[in-house]
């Protein structure tokens, strides 16, 4: 469940309560919903979980490249920003592959966060699609 890189200062205990939110929030949607589902439907109901838990939540958060000195708006999205600290990205798909967390780190990278979360809700155990990742 974690990846990321070594060496780097440890992640704000601050934003790490906010991660363990946001895995606890997907939990209650995986058991809600289970597998199967739309990644659209999933990203609603999390969303709709997590504000129900008093956070701020942004969907579909643009994040542009900075290439030299310019900013290219590139389309990459984040599906949610959890109070500007923690960016969720989610998947509905047979099976995560490393192409995933390697956007996940990109959106890392480019959007200036430390803490982000691939979450595949098509597993039976959602524990098995779940993803920390620590740039």
């Amino acid at each position: 469940m974690h990846e990321g890189h070594e060496g780097n200062e440890p992640v704000p205990e601050t934003v790490e309560r906010i991660g363990r939110e946001v895995v606890d929030a997907a939990l209650t949607v995986h058991r809600a919903l289970g597998p199967g589902m739309l990644e659209s439907v999933y990203e609603a109901c999390l969303f709709e979980e997590l504000r129900q838990r008093g956070r701020a939540i942004e969907r579909q958060v643009s994040v542009p490249v900075v290439y030299g000195d310019v900013r290219v708006e590139a389309g990459f999205r984040v599906d949610l920003l959890v109070e500007r600290s923690v960016v969720v990205e989610i998947k509905s798909i047979d099976a995560l592959a490393s192409i995933h967390t390697a956007q996940v780190l990109t959106y890392l990278r480019f959007s200036g966060h430390r803490l982000g979360y691939l979450i595949n809700f098509n597993t039976a155990l959602l524990k098995n699609g779940l993803r920390r990742i620590v740039l």
